[in-house]
């Protein structure tokens, strides 16, 4: 099923069917994102667990990646990297949506 756009979310917040938050890619309202650099990451997990989105890719216990269809750039995995593993770019830099 093809997910859809923050911008079929209903007006006023109204939840017409509870549940259904997977059926959108919230992370489309983002000004800025996450840009992750696997070779400085010292597999911390800081970020996996102060993300209020739940974005961060965990597998066997480590970083995998960020899911940026439900990241919203807040940028908390960025300032709370202790080694700088995560930096926030604007949306449009470099290619990106």
């Amino acid at each position: 099923m093809k997910k859809k756009s923050w911008k079929s979310i209903p007006e006023g917040g109204i939840i017409t069917t509870p549940g259904n938050s997977l059926k959108f890619k919230t992370g489309d309202w983002k000004t800025h994102y996450p840009e992750w650099n696997k070779e400085k990451c010292i597999q911390c997990l800081r970020c996996h667990f102060l993300c209020p989105e739940g974005a961060i890719k965990v597998k066997n216990g480590k970083v995998v990646g960020i899911d940026l269809d439900y990241c919203k750039g807040c940028g908390i995995c960025a300032d709370e990297c202790p080694v700088k593993a995560i930096v926030m770019k604007k949306v449009g830099e470099n290619g990106s949506d």
